[in-house]
């Protein structure tokens, strides 16, 4: 009788960090927090730099705020890119990979720069994805069945 192979493990984070509800937030967003230093998304900031909540970056994520940033999109703001950098290696969780949805049943986003976020969320069950990006918040009452909140900052809160 052949040995079974064990089922693919997923990452092992503290169990005080898996019990975290996780969230993803599009670029957009992150800007507003990074570089724009927006007071209206507050209760998002401190909800994810004191740990309550897990944002969930892919390495595409990462690579796409850099790409924005050296299109010089926020030069009159004069971002701080160690400053960027430095938050995202404190506050976010890192995901190697984002498993695509089935084909079958997937959301699409009509943008399609922005389904790594749709993507992620979904197989990562994250409770929220934030976003301001009309294409992604199209997805949001297709999504909720599913699990998942696609709102605005502004609407986000962890009741």
């Amino acid at each position: 009788m052949a040995a079974s192979t064990p089922p693919a493990a997923l990452p092992s984070f503290p169990s005080s960090a898996a019990d975290k509800p996780a969230i993803v937030i599009d670029t957009q967003v992150v800007m507003d927090w990074l570089v724009f230093r927006d007071s209206r998304i507050q209760a998002l900031i401190t909800a994810v730099t004191s740990g309550t909540l897990r944002w969930l970056v892919a390495p595409p994520m990462r690579d796409e705020i850099r790409h924005v940033l050296g299109r010089g999109v926020a030069a009159s703001y004069a971002p701080d890119l160690v400053f960027i950098e430095a938050q995202f290696d404190a506050h976010a969780q890192p995901v190697e990979t984002i498993e695509p949805q089935p084909l079958a049943s997937r959301l699409v986003c009509r943008d399609p720069d922005d389904q790594k976020f749709i993507d992620l969320a979904l197989s990562s069950r994250a409770r929220w994805l934030i976003s301001r990006d009309k294409a992604v918040l199209a997805l949001a009452k297709r999504a909720r069945p599913r699990g998942l909140l696609i709102v605005t900052p502004e609407r986000w809160s962890l009741e």
